[in-house]
């Protein structure tokens, strides 16, 4: 889960990072004019929508994969309960047995 949270992060910072890069060229598409202005300007918008359509992918995956874990989770709470049983069952036997030995 570690490595998906990272990997996440990961590529929430390159938005980010796009996103600073797109306010660059905002600010340079300012001063061009003419057909080069016009030019920059839909290139600008279509990273906007690039950039909206991986943010909006990229939440969508993190809801599935907090999704699944939480029912990866469900699927393994009784399991685990029934390991906790067998452990403790273990360690009274044990506990018994090392009783026993000290008690000769």
């Amino acid at each position: 889960m570690t490595k998906k949270n990272k990997t996440i992060e990961e590529v929430e910072k390159l938005l980010k990072d796009i996103g600073e890069k797109i306010d660059v060229l905002i600010e340079k598409g300012k001063k061009a004019s003419g057909e080069a202005g016009d030019e920059i300007d839909q290139k600008i918008e279509e990273l906007k929508r690039n950039k909206w359509n991986l943010e909006n992918e990229i939440e969508e995956l993190k809801r599935k994969v907090e999704e699944r874990f939480q029912d990866e989770r469900k699927a393994m709470e009784p399991k685990l309960k029934k390991s906790a049983e067998h452990l403790k069952a273990a360690l009274f036997q044990l506990n018994e047995a090392v009783k026993a030995i000290f008690s000769k």
